[in-house]
């Protein structure tokens, strides 16, 4: 049995803890908020709640995986971990360039020929990426999923390469697909082609929410860890990681093995190196609005909504550069009262994708007021979404900077797409320092929940393999 120190409460954070322990080692979390969840955290405005951070649940099976490993451990858990995940009618509704359409796109809409051969071609790749995103990308039992991956995409490797090269694809729906490369925080040219496939697939495996909203996630994964035995410690902040032991501000933990699920550069950092570049290409940040609304909205508002850039490729160059963009892509997430959280009134979050500059930003910033009114005019509405709203909160770069990257970019640093995706650096262990292990934010940051938990179940597999309890 060995003494293992997970450093971060996060998805990937208390995934690990709770099947490391399951497995027979004695684990302690340490987390410095007072609450679980890192990124994924729940708030209260005017006795309404409302969950920040991921806002979808896609890929389903991960989660299910995850259960079954936790019940083949010292006893059966996964009961603890039960989630009550309800399938939105649609992935979203898209408004672009004049275009209103959601995905799947429906039968009577112009584009449903061109959106049925693609999804033909790419949904059936969802069994190869639920795979992929579960088995160690160097087992050979991953080469089958990569080789018939490989032969939809041929030598057009990057997403935007790849969409380029589907000529038969309506510009507004090549665009539409291709935007989904932010939820990795980057342009199309900068990820793997897989990403194209993200749309169809999600379109026919579905786009989930737990009832009560994402952070039950959250609140699953910390009953699975007390169940499991982890020692779960929150208000703690680590300043000093180093082989043999963890320093907090509260005391000192005795470690054989540690595990990682901070930022890259914070791990960095508490491991005595220099601090965070601003002059590498990082990932972008947000601003998010999130608020509890007067009324309700009209009855064509979706539960989520992305309102495109009248420009995308303007937009990748000024994130990639850290401007602020002449207009961005946003999330509207808006959920009526009652529908998936307890709530007696309607509540709305409006993410806008910003760049990782560490600023501040309020409801009356240039940027935001110029977008909420560009965003709420092409929604159809007669006045901004923020004007109907009761009480407000911003999240911005700097908020998101408080406990991440330093300069607030939600996935890390940009790296090219030979880096990302399941051959992605950092690695989930490095040859000198053995001792030390990397999950959530220090290898997959802001993934998308399947690839946070999936790679926290790779991780742990390894490590297992080399340290069994």
């Amino acid at each position: 049995m060995s003494r293992i120190v997970v450093v971060g409460g996060g998805l990937a954070g208390l995934a690990a803890s709770a099947l490391l322990a399951q497995a027979g080692h004695r684990v302690t979390l340490l987390e410095s908020a007072p609450t679980m969840g890192g990124k994924s955290r729940r708030v209260e405005l005017d006795g309404e709640r409302i969950d920040t951070g991921p806002s979808l649940v896609t890929f389903p099976a991960v989660w299910d995986e995850l259960l079954r490993r936790l019940d083949e451990g010292r006893r059966p858990i996964a009961e603890v971990g039960g989630l009550d995940l309800m399938r939105l009618p649609e992935v979203g509704r898209y408004y672009s360039d004049g275009e209103i359409v959601s995905l799947p796109v429906p039968a009577d809409h112009p584009w449903y020929p061109a959106w049925q051969r693609f999804s033909d071609l790419h949904a059936p790749l969802a069994d190869d990426v639920t795979a992929l995103l579960l088995a160690d990308p160097l087992a050979r039992s991953a080469l089958p999923a990569v080789r018939r991956l490989l032969s939809v995409y041929g030598t057009r490797l990057t997403t935007r390469a790849y969409l380029d090269g589907l000529p038969w694809l309506p510009d507004g729906l090549r665009e539409i697909i291709a935007i989904h490369t932010l939820n990795a925080g980057v342009a199309p040219a900068r990820t793997p082609a897989l990403y194209a496939s993200m749309p169809a697939i999600m379109a026919e495996t579905g786009a989930w929410v737990p009832r009560g909203g994402v952070f039950e996630i959250v609140l699953a994964l910390q009953r699975l860890a007390e169940a499991a035995g982890v020692e779960l410690r929150t208000g703690e902040t680590v300043t000093r990681i180093e082989r043999g032991r963890v320093t907090t501000t509260l005391a000192v933990h005795p470690a054989d093995l540690v595990i990682s699920s901070l930022d890259a550069d914070r791990l960095g950092a508490l491991l005595g190196r220099s601090g965070s570049r601003r002059s590498r290409t990082l990932s972008c940040s947000a601003i998010a609005v999130y608020g509890v609304l007067r009324e309700e909205l009209p009855a064509h508002i979706a539960a989520h909504s992305v309102v495109l850039p009248t420009r995308p490729a303007a937009l990748h160059r000024s994130l990639a550069a850290g401007d602020e963009p002449a207009d961005t892509m946003a999330f509207v997430n808006h959920y009526r009262a009652g529908e998936v959280y307890p709530n007696t009134r309607s509540t709305l979050g409006v993410l806008l994708t910003g760049p990782a500059n560490g600023e501040q930003y309020t409801l009356e910033h240039p940027f935001v007021r110029r977008e909420i009114e560009r965003i709420s005019s092409t929604m159809g509405l007669a006045a901004p979404l923020t004007d109907g709203l009761v009480e407000t909160i911003v999240l911005d770069p700097q908020y998101y900077a408080s406990f991440g990257e330093p300069h607030g970019a939600l996935y890390g640093a940009a790296r090219p797409p030979w880096m990302s995706g399941p051959f992605h650096r950092p690695a989930y262990t490095d040859p000198r320092k053995p001792w030390l292990w990397r999950v959530g934010a220090s290898v997959h940051p802001g993934g998308g929940i399947p690839a946070v938990l999936g790679g926290a179940m790779i991780a742990v597999a390894r490590l297992l393999a080399q340290h069994p309890a």
